[in-house]
């Protein structure tokens, strides 16, 4: 009898472990059910530069990640037609703890030839330099990122990594904020929208 009582109480023993067992979720779980952060909406107006929100917030990266996205009032014409070729500003810093047409990196931006294209775009000691990273679909999350090192800005764009000389010499990238812009030499034609979350 005490054979038979006792494989009762193994058999309840094991299925209750497996019970709680079951209880813990995995991590991804849990992620998936912590709230993400929600996107912030700027607005470019017609005939402005800047966008709102743009606010004096001063930072410290070592890497900066967040995901974009545009609507179809990033299709644009300019009024000068070689304006069309102008970088526009999408999200980034300045550095060196100084201003940004000194020493800065940004996600630049522009519609051209049919296409919404992104770009790393620099100032070193006061000298711009840009380069294209990628063409992106209206519409779609971009994963954007900005990685510090010693000698250089490295872009990552939805996977894709370029750089672009950084020659700051603070260990992070120290200075402010800097927001989405229309230009340069040209105002925004129409009211431009743009959705950010920082990561």
């Amino acid at each position: 009898m005490k054979k038979l009582f006792s494989i009762p109480v193994i058999l309840f023993s094991i299925v209750s472990c497996q019970k709680e067992m079951e209880a813990v979720l995995p991590i991804e779980k849990i992620k998936a059910q912590i709230p993400s952060k929600p996107f912030t909406r700027y607005t470019i107006g017609a005939g402005q530069q800047f966008c709102s929100g743009n606010t004096f917030l001063q930072t410290s990266y070592s890497e900066m990640k967040f995901i974009a996205k545009f609507d179809s009032s990033a299709i644009y014409t300019t009024q000068d037609p070689s304006n069309q070729y102008d970088i526009n500003k999408l999200y980034g810093f300045s550095d060196n703890n100084a201003q940004h047409h000194q020493f800065s990196a940004r996600f630049g931006w522009r519609w051209s030839d049919q296409k919404l294209r992104l770009f790393g775009y620099v100032y070193n000691n006061g000298v711009r330099d840009s380069r294209e990273l990628g063409v992106v679909p209206i519409g779609a999350e971009i994963n954007c990122g900005i990685k510090i090192s010693s000698t250089a800005y490295i872009f990552t764009l939805n996977g894709t990594t370029d750089s672009l000389l950084r020659s700051a010499t603070t260990v992070k990238a120290e200075g402010y904020k800097l927001y989405p812009y229309f230009g340069g030499n040209e105002t925004a034609p129409h009211e431009i929208n743009i959705w950010l979350k920082e990561l």
